[in-house]
């Protein structure tokens, strides 16, 4: 297993069963959840210093949600360009995500996973095993869709252990 595959299945380990369409629906509806209850004063939170605050990391979700569905387009129709990389932290310094008011980046978030679930539900079945070059690592259109499931999971498990822990004390 190449350090890229198990990078990537850190993510999918976390998907707690095999419908991955689901589990979109469900983590999309626990992070709207979350940030639904959350007090606007608590957006601005950070856990530590130099860490992303509870709207910066719902703009990073945001982000590499938009990120991955764009590769699993381009695989899916059979673009075989290699696609670049992306430096979440470079992204995270000119999110200006502090400006918004929580609500907007909240509808921002539920218009782009609702716009990833229409994609992925509507997908043939033929293009999921579709693979593409992205960073330098090929990667299927199926593995993508989980990523974006797995990477929300993910930081939705941070949210509890290290935002929310905090803050409800």
């Amino acid at each position: 297993m190449t350090e890229f595959q198990k990078y990537i299945q850190r993510y999918l380990d976390l998907i707690p069963s095999q419908n991955w369409i689901e589990e979109m629906k469900i983590s999309g509806n626990n992070t709207l959840e979350i940030y639904r209850n959350i007090a606007p004063e608590h957006s601005s939170f950070a856990y530590a210093d130099e860490k992303w605050t509870m709207k910066e990391l719902l703009q990073h979700l945001i982000d590499a949600e938009r990120i991955f569905a764009y590769r699993a387009l381009r695989f899916a129709r059979k673009d075989k360009t290699e696609l670049p990389g992306w430096n979440e932290e470079e992204y995270a310094k000119h999110y200006f995500s502090m400006e918004r008011p929580l609500e907007s980046l909240i509808e921002e978030f539920e218009i782009v996973r609702k716009s990833s679930l229409i994609f992925f539900e509507t997908l043939h079945q033929s293009v999921l095993h579709e693979t593409g070059k992205a960073n330098g690592n090929e990667i299927s259109v199926e593995n993508i869709g989980k990523l974006i499931v797995g990477h929300n999971i993910h930081h939705l498990n941070i949210i509890q252990e290290r935002y929310l822990s905090k803050l409800n004390r």
